[in-house]
């Protein structure tokens, strides 16, 4: 078994769109997946993006996939690296495809002088909670994260 972490291609898009449809239905909100193949290759390795993708393969095969970007700190004047989504097939699960793809993110924002590695879970997802606990990460309990979206982004936009 060698399991191998590389940035995502557009070639990827497919299985990308995969993954996160089964993110979305492990997270119980399959209906709120918009995204198609052709969005994927857009927003993710269109010519502005500013997206990536790794991608973890278990004998050449994909079994996983972080989606992330930098972000940044004012009062650190630095970047940070935000994971977005980050998601390993069930068959693949206690591999070490998630902590793998972690550790390479963690690398990534070293490499490039980031001040911070942040992501979000969900309350519920003990699994998650588990592995990140279990590396060293902290929650941070003491900010709370708010979102605008849809009609609501829309109508405050324009009024």
């Amino acid at each position: 078994m060698a399991l191998t972490i590389r940035e995502g291609v557009r070639g990827d898009a497919a299985a990308l769109l995969g993954f996160i449809r089964e993110l979305a239905i492990y997270e119980k909100a399959e209906h709120e997946v918009a995204a198609t193949v052709e969005m994927i290759e857009s927003s993710i390795f269109g010519e502005t993006s500013v997206t990536r993708a790794l991608v973890c393969e278990k004998d050449g095969v994909p079994v996983g996939m972080a989606i992330w970007f930098f972000s940044y700190s004012t009062w650190q004047a630095r970047n940070g690296l935000y994971l977005e989504d980050l998601y390993v097939t069930p068959a693949a699960r206690g591999l070490g495809a998630g902590k793998a793809m972690l550790k390479r993110l963690a690398q990534i924002a070293v490499e490039n002088g980031c001040g911070r590695f942040e992501w979000s879970v969900l309350d519920w997802n003990e699994p998650a909670i588990r592995v990140y606990e279990a590396i060293g990460a902290e929650p941070m309990s003491e900010w709370i994260r708010y979102r605008l979206s849809g009609e609501t982004l829309k109508s405050f936009a324009e009024g």
